[in-house]
């Protein structure tokens, strides 16, 4: 494995994670010239999604059927030009010029997550992430690198979360011990305790439902400041047949995605005739119990829970976990030099930069890989 130094310099960041609400990117100077940590944001803006092309992603992550190879291919390339849309217009926006970037770190759009332990008969299991690299590189005139998940499902893996080893680079104390928590359409944790190994898994959903089961009542794409949620009352019975779900059982490593939580898993727990707002007060306090049991399992002595994701954004979400967490503080990275609305696409511009320089970008004791892998691969500008 080569220990060549990393490159320092500008880099890209993309990322459209599992709500599919947008792609984030990331404009992130690595080197001397950054920050007391090494890393600066320089720029962050967040795309849309077409209506239509969301839609149908947003379907296919849910367990829709592809209608065929013709629209597989057709999807690959789609997702591609929006993401290489992405990365030019976070350029313009700050000034900067493609030959002034190192590389973009590109992790498309997930179709299908399906580890080892998933549930599915698990022969074989995969990661599936379009938007053709290829693309990417040809429309931006830069160096992207992308397929950051496949080689640590390979080496035995769950191929996430990834993000942890640019939290433990960039968050870690030796003063205490921190979980970083990042809300996105799943929860997870990255464990950073004051020595010792870093750990990280998915917690459950996040964003997820509440954004779905806010667009089929409210015709919104998310419960803006958790309002919909303050509206209804906790339904107790229904909150623990959603809690009855095995895979909150399972043991880390683990990982999931929306083809885990999805409405037909919540419709399937509904007695029937629940008034939609307390479907998701209840959905909310779903998010937020599986949280605080995750760690209290894993971390009962966290003394800080670093934030980030879309979730930071809901107060209601934030005063929930908060509140079942007394003697611990619960901020947002923001207050520790990384944007909370670009923790994720910032790793990934990191990710890029660790692979260029073939070095690892898992953390084995995370996702149960058998040893560290150098992710991804590079597509030359």
């Amino acid at each position: 494995m080569s220990t060549t130094m990393p490159v320092d310099g500008l880099y890209v960041g993309l990322i459209s994670g599992t709500s599919a609400d947008g792609i984030d990117a990331a404009l992130v100077r690595f080197g001397a010239d950054a920050s007391d940590t090494g890393c600066q944001l320089e720029h962050g803006l967040v795309l849309p999604w077409e209506p239509a092309l969301r839609a149908r992603l947003v379907a296919l992550g849910q367990g829709g059927d592809l209608r065929s190879l013709d629209e597989l291919g057709t999807l690959d390339v789609q997702v591609a030009e929006a993401f290489a849309q992405a990365a030019a217009a976070l350029l313009r926006a700050a000034g900067v010029e493609a030959g002034d970037v190192v590389a973009i770190g590109s992790h498309g759009q997930t179709l299908r997550h399906r580890p080892a332990g998933a549930a599915y008969d698990g022969t074989h299991p995969f990661t599936w992430q379009i938007g053709d690299a290829n693309v990417i590189a040809e429309r931006c005139g830069i160096t992207t690198v992308a397929d950051f998940r496949r080689r640590d499902i390979a080496a035995g893996g769950q191929g996430a979360p990834l993000v942890p080893a640019f939290h433990a680079a960039m968050l870690h104390s030796q003063a205490e011990d921190r979980a970083v928590l990042n809300l996105g359409g799943i929860a997870n944790f990255t464990l950073l305790p004051s020595s010792g190994d870093v750990r990280g898994f998915d917690a459950g959903p996040a964003n997820a439902l509440l954004d779905a089961w806010c667009l089929r009542h409210r015709g919104e794409s998310f419960d803006r400041d958790g309002a919909f949620a303050a509206s209804g009352r906790v339904d107790p019975v229904l909150l623990g047949r959603l809690l009855d779900e095995p895979w909150f059982a399972l043991p880390p490593p683990k990982s999931s995605g929306r083809e885990q939580f999805h409405l037909g898993w919540v419709e399937a727990r509904l007695a029937g005739g629940e008034a939609p707002e307390d479907v998701q007060a209840t959905l909310l306090e779903l998010s937020a119990r599986t949280v605080i049991d995750t760690l209290r399992m894993h971390q009962p002595g966290t003394r800080r829970v670093l934030t980030c994701g879309g979730g930071v954004r809901n107060p209601r979400l934030i005063e929930c976990i908060a509140a079942q967490l007394p003697g611990c503080v619960v901020e947002p990275t923001d207050l520790h030099g990384l944007d909370a609305d670009f923790v994720e696409a910032m790793a990934f511009a990191w990710l890029a930069r660790q692979t260029l320089a073939g070095l690892p970008g898992n953390v084995p004791a995370v996702t149960g890989a058998r040893g560290p892998r150098v992710l991804g691969t590079a597509y030359p500008r």
